[in-house]
């Protein structure tokens, strides 16, 4: 990594655990708030690569980081210390979300652009577990998005065709991100992913990851990866059974070792670096916990996309603290040295959030 490149690495690393404040808070830049995915984020292009930063965080507040207003073509500069550190630009609103459906739905409330061309959705915005704060994700704002009207409870197949083809033709979506809330114990949510990758891959030639649980039994893997799902997502978020317990008491019943079994059956099916694992750096496993079974992960093919916890206004852990960059880069340095080493390269996958890899400066690491 030349100089340059650390330098990168290290301001995405701070921006993504500080946030970033804007000058002007009613500038009409959009900031996603609420939902499942990046939220109380904005998309910020530095340095060419695309990144989500938080700015509606509570933490985002106090950040050392200030953006001026945008110019007309959506530029603007970093401030740090009142001195000039960075050119940035805020990428526009896509094409797509001016249209809506036949009955009405804007597409937006279907699907959103994440980063610079990745098409995501929530095909069902809520879950099991939701609804209990004492067993659901601490973390968790699927509803809030719902709540506030900005998306529907469950988007139709015949929906996110529609939509996807917009996305690739107007705005040149490169990859999409279908996830869900968990809707039984059972397959958990990937009969769901079926049909609708199914009727994304009837429409438009455009690589699909799917995220859920582990389902039950493991013939869903072959299932998801006939119906068009290129990679897999299966989201570990802590790697320790304390801190399972504590954040996400619900989903802990799903114990570290049937999430390793899966993700060996799943790599026996989608091929080595194309299943995924969400870790979220920050809420209480250790730097060592977490290289430990990242390297347990890597060495089964799996690629541990290892991000900065951001908490979500409106969610139990609104106000806890992110980790400090220092904390990450402990993380990420060692983690992207082990990845160059086995050859698994976030670029290399077909779709998902580490392919896209806009909130986490890992990627920038694996160099």
């Amino acid at each position: 990594m030349n100089k340059a490149e650390a330098i990168s690495s290290q301001l995405i690393t701070e921006l993504q655990s500080l946030g970033l404040r804007l000058e002007d808070a009613e500038s009409g830049i959009g900031v996603r708030r609420g939902g499942a995915g990046p939220s109380d984020h904005k998309a910020v292009t530095i340095g060419g690569k695309t990144i989500m930063v938080p700015i509606a965080t509570a933490g985002a507040i106090n950040s050392p980081f200030v953006a001026d207003h945008p110019d007309t073509q959506g530029g603007s500069v970093i401030r740090l210390n009142g001195k000039n550190i960075a050119s940035i630009a805020f990428p526009r609103q896509p094409r797509f979300y001016g249209l809506q459906t036949a009955d009405g739905v804007p597409y937006s409330h279907i699907a959103t652009l994440h980063a610079a061309d990745v098409l995501a959705t929530t095909v069902l915005q809520s879950c099991i577990r939701y609804s209990n704060r004492k067993k659901s994700c601490q973390f968790c704002a699927i509803g809030q998005s719902l709540d506030a009207g900005r998306t529907i409870l469950r988007k139709t197949p015949e929906q996110l065709a529609e939509v996807a083809r917009a996305a690739v033709e107007l705005d040149g979506v490169k990859h999409m991100v279908i996830t869900t809330g968990t809707p039984n114990l059972t397959d958990r949510g990937a009969a769901i992913l079926c049909e609708s990758a199914l009727a994304v891959k009837a429409a438009v030639d455009l690589p699909i990851q799917g995220q859920c649980e582990p389902p039950d039994d493991d013939v869903w893997f072959k299932r998801m990866k006939a119906a068009g799902i290129d990679s897999l997502g299966m989201h570990l978020e802590a790697v320790t059974p304390e801190v399972r317990n504590r954040i996400m008491p619900g989903k802990a019943g799903v114990p570290l070792e049937r999430y390793m079994d899966a993700f060996d059956a799943a790599v026996s099916v989608f091929g080595r670096g194309e299943v995924s694992t969400y870790i979220l750096a920050g809420l209480g496993d250790t730097v060592e916990a977490i290289l430990s079974v990242s390297k347990q992960l890597i060495d089964k093919g799996v690629y541990p996309f290892v991000v900065p916890f951001i908490p979500i206004t409106g969610t139990p852990l609104a106000h806890y603290p992110s980790p400090d960059p220092r904390f990450m880069q402990d993380i990420l340095q060692p983690l992207g040295a082990m990845l160059k080493q086995a050859g698994l390269r976030s670029a290399d996958m077909k779709a998902g959030c580490a392919k896209c890899g806009a909130c986490s400066a890992l990627s920038s690491y694996e160099a």
